[in-house]
């Protein structure tokens, strides 16, 4: 197999993520990261023990690996505790990782607040999916049971599109709030240019394993692929205090 079809091939399987713990002190690192450069094209940000011995954890801008310690074999996936009720030991690790690295885009997102908060949650949305639309409709609903909803853009089509333009216009228009809802009921926003980087929060949703909209980030960092009612929603939630 040629190289770049070696390169797809792993790249298509990822669910890109990030895990942060202790760095390993391997002393192959160097080589570690160089060989995966070569080999992948990625970037390699921390190397560090995985839970299953021989086994390290690389943290990539385009998610994380498994490699052996001598770097000849690669592994992909999520890694399960079968003595705790197959827990995601992946997943689980996941979860503060997203809410630190959720913090430097608060600024940027549009929040529709609920006046007696109780809950917040950061969707991923897209202005043409129907289920986004369908979240966004409801938002009312959503805000009168206490669940504050903040907006990130994932325009499905990718960067750049006319998909990405629309979600730029609707981030920087006078009022994003309004144009967000002019948008999900099929208007047209007009476009608008600012220092708001669609195509970041974009990346940011990949690195989070987002590959459709709307994706929900819950309060302890659980992400939630796919649409949820206001009730169940809420049930989610008071289900992890």
């Amino acid at each position: 197999m040629k190289l770049t079809k070696a390169f797809i091939l792993v790249a298509s399987l990822l669910a890109p993520t990030f895990v942060f713990a202790a760095p390993s002190t391997n002393a192959n690192n160097d080589e570690l990261k160089q060989k995966l450069s070569n080999t992948l094209g990625v970037e390699v940000s921390m190397i560090q023990p995985s839970p299953i011995a021989g086994l390290l954890q690389i943290l990539t801008d385009r998610g994380v690996l498994y490699i052996t310690e001598d770097g000849s074999k690669l592994v992909h996936g999520n890694i399960y505790d079968m003595n705790d009720r197959m827990n995601n030991l992946t997943e689980a690790a996941l979860a503060l990782p997203r809410l630190e690295m959720l913090k430097p885009f608060e600024q940027d997102m549009l929040v529709y607040k609920a006046k007696n908060e109780k809950h917040v949650v950061t969707v991923f949305t897209d202005v043409d999916c129907g289920y986004c639309r369908k979240l966004h409709n409801q938002m009312d609903e959503y805000n009168n049971l206490g669940i504050t909803i903040r907006y990130l853009a994932y325009p499905r089509a990718g960067i750049p599109s006319a998909n990405a333009d629309e979600m730029q216009a609707v981030w920087c228009a006078k009022d994003p709030l309004k144009a967000m809802t002019v948008a999900k009921s099929g208007g047209n926003v007009k476009a608008a240019s600012c220092d708001i980087d669609i195509a970041k929060q974009y990346r940011l949703g990949g690195s989070f394993g987002i590959n459709g909209t709307p994706a929900l980030i819950l309060e302890d960092g659980t992400m939630i692929p796919g649409y949820q009612p206001p009730a169940d929603l809420l049930r989610t939630l008071e289900s992890r205090k």
